[in-house]
């Protein structure tokens, strides 16, 4: 095994904020939604809101440094080796098949990863934060000549966005674990450095 250094400081940073946001407006916006009651509606309703706008603030921050560094071209499709990371998915998990993706510093993401980030890009983060906007700001809706959407099919798609969002953190955890080390990704996220193999 060799150590890479993959992940800079700020993709570290932006990945576990994100992360601990995403985590505080599940369980914020769940518990708004009825699902339970731990904080309180109104307590919830607060947290969820201020976890979203720091949100906003921190994707914000995250496209510029993606744009001015390059690192968006680490999320562009392919559909080299799609194939491969299916079947090695699929069974060669499994049956301690070689992984068919070499990680490198240019090229961090296999096919499918990239496929999965940008299904949460195009249509997870679009569905949710519309859904949301309407949502907070539903007092103006007259004054932006909108009184006539729904405020039940806003919160069906929210909370629809919401069980998405959650899959795919569900999936992201158990696919983390899936390296050639149950932490193995995950120290890498930590530290900067993945091992691969030689």
């Amino acid at each position: 095994m060799k150590r890479i250094y993959i992940f800079k400081r700020f993709e570290r940073f932006w990945h576990w904020s994100q992360a601990a946001l995403i985590i505080t407006m599940l369980v914020t916006g769940f518990e708004v939604h009825g699902s339970y009651d731990l904080l309180g509606f109104k307590t919830a309703v607060t947290t969820h809101t201020t976890a979203a706008w720091t949100l906003v603030w921190l994707w914000v921050f995250a496209i510029f440094w993606h744009f001015t560094t390059g690192e968006w071209k680490q999320y562009i499709p392919t559909t080299d080796k799609l194939k491969a990371m299916m079947l090695y998915y699929l069974t060669g998990i499994f049956t301690d098949a070689p992984h068919p993706f070499k990680q490198t510093r240019l090229s961090k993401h296999n096919p499918l990863q990239k496929l999965a980030y940008l299904f949460v890009l195009a249509v997870i983060n679009p569905l949710i934060w519309i859904t949301g906007w309407f949502y907070l700001f539903y007092n103006d809706w007259a004054a932006w000549g909108i009184d006539f959407l729904n405020l039940e099919y806003v919160a069906f798609f929210h909370v629809i966005a919401a069980f998405m969002m959650l899959i795919f953190f569900i999936v992201h955890i158990y696919l983390a674990t899936a390296g050639h080390t149950p932490t193995a990704h995950i120290k890498a996220m930590i530290t900067g450095w993945e091992e691969t193999d030689d």
